[in-house]
């Protein structure tokens, strides 16, 4: 079967379709075990879409099928416009992808590395080098252009293989937990490049175990288990909450928690550093039925009171 080339806009980018990423029944498995379970997926062209999820929830099956570098088991899934399986390497050619882990060449410098990529991806000579020094300027990486890749921070790391990813300019960038392992300083810096590309309508997916980032994302969806499990904008995925949630701050914490346990229920009550959220349907004196079990339990209260709920507290609820 011949397969059509690819509508070109800038340097080697696909006329983008809309949705940028569409799957449906996309599955993976590696052997008896399914790693990605039949997952429906729109993505729309200019979002920051994220896909968040604890460790083996499926998130990194999911974009490396997206990406084409994995084949899907079974369903099928479309990036700009390019079927993931038959038209593969139009996929690659029409996307930015950072892998989990850092897969550059440690023994090139920054600038080598990105005059590398470019020209593997076929950026015209005559415009390469302007590319480069936006790139290196959007990234605030100028002053380390002559380091070599293997002596960066982490965090510069993941700086560099993100402006490797945007060399060829792709309307789509795949980003496979690119905070992990990362400094806050770091983090923060990422995600200013990230919105600083949707506002150059650039379409944005990344995978994420940090439930604080899915605040930052236009949607998401959780996955657990392979499947995904809710769908929607941070404040919509809120409002789908169905419990309230109390903040507990007490000591023993441990003793605290064990005891709330038992009456929320296993998997309702949450260790966040030196507090508790509890979530369960309460009445109206939540506050007071908590209090005199603690008491009575002979753990001291520092405060229990009604907070909104985070996302963690969100996924944790609608995972059940």
């Amino acid at each position: 079967m011949t397969v059509p080339a690819p509508a070109m806009r800038g340097h080697g980018a696909p006329a983008m379709p809309s949705p940028a990423i569409r799957a449906r029944g996309l599955t993976k498995r590696f052997g008896t075990v399914t790693a990605v379970d039949g997952l429906d997926l729109d993505v729309r062209s200019g979002e920051i879409f994220g896909i968040i999820g604890p460790d083996g929830a499926g998130k990194s099956t999911t974009i490396r099928m997206l990406c084409g570098v994995l084949a899907p088991t079974s369903g099928e899934a479309q990036v700009a416009g390019f079927d993931v399986v038959r038209q593969a390497e139009y996929v690659r050619r029409s996307v930015g992808y950072v892998a989990q882990r850092f897969s550059l060449y440690g023994d090139l410098t920054v600038e080598e590395n990105l005059r590398f990529f470019g020209r593997i991806f076929g950026v015209p000579e005559a415009g390469l080098g302007e590319r480069i020094e936006a790139l290196l300027g959007l990234m605030r990486l100028g002053e380390f252009r002559r380091l070599l890749a293997a002596q960066l921070s982490g965090g510069m790391k993941q700086k560099l293989a993100l402006a490797c990813a945007l060399v060829h300019r792709p309307p789509i960038v795949l980003l496979d937990e690119p905070t992990a392992g990362i400094d806050p300083v770091s983090r923060r810096d990422l995600w200013r490049m990230l919105y600083s590309l949707q506002r150059q309508s650039t379409t944005v997916l990344l995978s994420s175990a940090y439930m604080d980032e899915a605040e930052r994302c236009n949607r998401l969806a959780f996955l657990s288990g392979g499947r995904v499990v809710a769908l929607g904008t941070p404040d919509e995925l809120r409002q789908r909450m169905p419990y309230r949630v109390l903040e507990v701050i007490a000591s023993p914490l441990q003793q605290a928690y064990r005891l709330l346990r038992s009456i929320a229920g296993a998997g309702r009550v949450q260790l966040l550093g030196d507090r508790l959220h509890v979530l369960r349907n309460w009445g109206p004196d939540a506050d007071e039925q908590v209090a005199e079990a603690l008491q009575a339990g002979g753990i001291t209260i520092v405060s229990v009171r009604e907070v909104a709920p985070s996302m963690e507290d969100v996924f944790l609820a609608l995972r059940q």
